[in-house]
C-alpha cells in the first residue's frame, strides 16, 4: 500500500510540475497541452487531481479572453463526487482567481461551502479558495457565509488538522483593513469558548498586515505570554507569534524590532518556539540577513522535531529566489546530518528548491517599489502556506502537503524591464545600486554604488534603478517590476 501512494503521488506531482513549468504561459500552444492528456485519465484519481491544480498553477495572475481555468475546473468543483479531485478543481479555482471578485465563482464556491455533507477537508480549502478570490475586498455576503459555517462546524470537528483555516478563509476578506473587521470581531462572543481566542488573534493579525501598528504588535505579544488554557481550548500564542510578523512587515523600524521581539520568544514556551521560525521567515522573505540566517541555522538542530523543521523550511523562504551560497551550504549539511530522518529530509528539499527558484530569477516578497506598493494576493498565498506549517507533522507531512502550492500566489520576477508604450521590449542603459535616501537640497540621491546595465536587469534585495539616459522619460513607477519608457525628444529625464 505504501508503494502505491508513493506512486500516486508521483504521478500527482509530475503534472502538478507541468502547471509549474508552464506558470503564465497560457497562451502558447503547448502549455496545457501536457495537463490535458491527464483529463483522459479519469480512473486515475490522483494524476485527474494533480490535473486540475496544475491547470490553477498555470493560470495564476493571468487574465485571458479564452479563461481556459473556468473551461476545465467549475463542472468538477460540482459534480464531482471523490474529495481529493474536488479538492484539486478548488484549490485551482482559488489560485486562478485570486483576487478577481468573480461573482460566477463566488455562487458555486457559497454552495459547496454550506453542504453540511461535504468532509472538512473540502470545506477548508473551499472557504480558502473563496477567501482568496475575495481578498481584501470586505464582502459582506462572503463573510456572511463564511460566519454560519464556522459557527457550525468548528465545535464538531474541532480536533481536524484542517479547521485552523476555517478562520482564515474569514480573514483573507479583511487583508489590511484595518477597523473593518470589528464588526466581525463582535460575532466571536458568540462562538464556543475553546475557539474565541483563536478567531479573535487570526481576524486581528490579518486586518492589521502590513500596516505597522504598535499598538497591535504589542497586543499581540501580549497573547503569546498566554499560557494558561482552558480544557481543549485551541492555543493562539502560535498565530500570535506569526500576526507580529505579518503587521511589523510594513517599515524597516518596526521590521527590525519585531526581528528582536522574536529573538526573545524563542527562549519561550515550546508552542510559541515551533511558530518563531516561520515568523523569521515573514519578516525577510526572500532577503537572506545575516542574523536571521545564523539564527535559523541554530534551531534547525533544536531537539524539537517540529522547531528544526520549521527552521528549515524558513531558511528555504528566507533565500528563496536568490541563489544564497551561505544558504544553500547550510543546507548541503543539513541534508547529510539529517539523511536518516525521512520528514526533515523532505523539509531539506523543499527548502533547497525554494533557494534556487527559477534559477534566481524570481521572488516571493510581497512587496515592490521600494516597499511603497503590497500584492494583497501574494501576502494571502504565504499565510495559507506558513499556517499549514504550523501543523507540519499532521498536514503537511501527511494528506494536505500539497498547500506548499499556495506559494506559486507569491512567485514574481524580479527583473527590471523597460518598454514602450505598445509594450514592446527597449534595451534602455539604467544605473543599479543600494537604496539611499540622501543628497544636496533639491537634488535627493537615491541610489549609491551603482554599476550601469542595460535592460532587462537583475535586481537584488534593497537595489533600486535609475535610468541613464535622457533619450527617454518615464510615464509611470516602477510596477511588478515594469518600467513604461516613451521615446519624446521635448522631454529629458533630470
Amino acid at each position: 500500500m505504501d508503494h502505491m501512494n508513493s506512486i500516486c503521488d508521483t504521478y500527482i506531482i509530475h503534472v502538478i510540475y507541468q502547471g509549474m513549468i508552464s506558470l503564465w504561459d497560457v497562451d502558447s500552444e503547448l502549455a496545457l497541452a501536457q495537463i490535458d492528456e491527464c483529463f483522459n485519465i479519469n480512473d486515475d484519481e490522483y494524476s485527474f487531481a494533480g490535473a486540475l491544480l496544475g491547470v490553477g498553477i498555470a493560470n495564476c495572475n493571468i487574465k485571458t479572453d479564452c479563461d481556459p481555468a473556468n473551461i476545465r475546473l467549475v463542472d468538477h468543483t460540482v459534480k464531482e463526487e471523490r474529495s481529493s479531485v474536488r479538492i484539486g478543481a478548488i484549490m485551482g479555482l482559488g489560485i486562478a482567481y485570486a483576487g478577481s471578485k468573480n461573482e460566477k465563482l463566488r455562487h458555486i464556491l457559497t454552495e459547496i461551502l454550506i453542504d453540511e455533507e461535504n468532509s472538512i477537508s473540502v470545506t477548508a480549502f473551499t472557504a480558502i479558495s473563496l477567501g482568496l478570490i475575495y481578498v481584501g475586498s470586505c464582502n459582506v455576503e462572503v463573510a456572511e457565509t463564511l460566519i454560519s459555517v464556522l459557527m457550525a462546524r468548528i465545535e464538531a470537528e474541532l480536533e481536524q488538522p484542517l479547521t485552523r483555516l476555517l478562520p482564515l478563509g474569514l480573514g483573507l476578506l479583511y487583508l489590511g483593513k484595518k477597523e473593518s473587521v470589528e464588526a466581525t470581531t463582535e460575532l466571536s462572543k458568540t462562538l464556543d469558548v475553546k475557539m474565541r481566542k483563536y478567531w479573535d488573534t487570526t481576524l486581528l493579525s490579518c486586518a492589521y498586515a502590513g500596516t505597522g501598528n504598535v499598538l497591535k504588535v504589542q497586543n499581540l505579544l501580549g497573547k503569546c505570554s498566554q499560557q494558561h488554557l482552558e480544557e481543549d481550548e485551541v492555543d493562539q500564542g502560535p498565530h500570535a507569534v506569526l500576526g507580529i510578523a505579518m503587521v511589523a512587515m510594513a517599515e524597516e523600524l518596526g521590521h527590525e524590532m519585531a526581528i528582536r521581539s522574536l529573538e526573545h520568544l524563542q527562549y519561550g514556551e515550546q508552542n510559541i518556539r515551533r511558530a518563531v521560525p516561520l515568523a523569521l521567515a515573514l519578516l525577510c522573505i526572500s532577503n537572506p540577513k545575516v542574523n536571521v540566517m545564523d539564527t535559523l541555522s541554530r534551531l534547525s538542530h533544536d531537539s524539537d522535531l517540529e522547531v528544526a523543521m520549521a527552521a528549515v523550511i524558513s531558511l528555504g523562504l528566507i533565500g528563496a529566489g536568490t541563489n544564497n551560497a551561505r544558504i544553500a551550504g547550510i543546507l548541503c549539511n543539513l541534508s547529510r546530518y539529517y539523511c536518516n530522518n525521512t520528514d526533515l529530509l523532505f523539509c531539506v528539499r523543499i527548502a533547497q528548491g525554494l533557494v534556487h527558484m527559477g534559477k534566481g530569477l524570481l521572488t516571493l516578497d510581497p512587496y515592490h517599489s521600494d516597499r511603497f506598493l503590497l500584492s494583497p494576493t501574494a501576502l494571502a498565498g504565504l499565510v495559507i502556506m506558513l499556517y499549514a506549517c504550523l501543523d507540519m507533522t499532521t498536514a503537511l507531512f501527511r494528506e494536505y502537503h500539497y498547500v506548499l502550492y499556495f506559494l506559486v500566489l507569491a512567485m514574481q520576477p524580479r527583473m527590471l524591464l523597460t518598454v514602450d508604450e505598445n509594450l514592446k521590449l527597449l534595451t534602455v542603459p539604467v544605473r543599479v545600486g543600494q537604496a539611499v535616501g540622501v543628497g544636496q537640497a533639491g537634488r535627493p540621491k537615491i541610489i549609491t554604488g551603482f554599476r550601469t546595465h542595460s535592460t532587462p536587469v537583475l535586481l537584488a534585495v534593497g537595489d533600486m534603478a535609475e535610468l541613464a539616459t535622457e533619450k527617454y522619460i518615464p510615464l509611470s513607477p516602477i510596477l511588478e517590476g515594469m518600467v513604461i519608457l516613451k521615446n519624446n525628444p521635448d522631454y529629458v529625464v533630470e
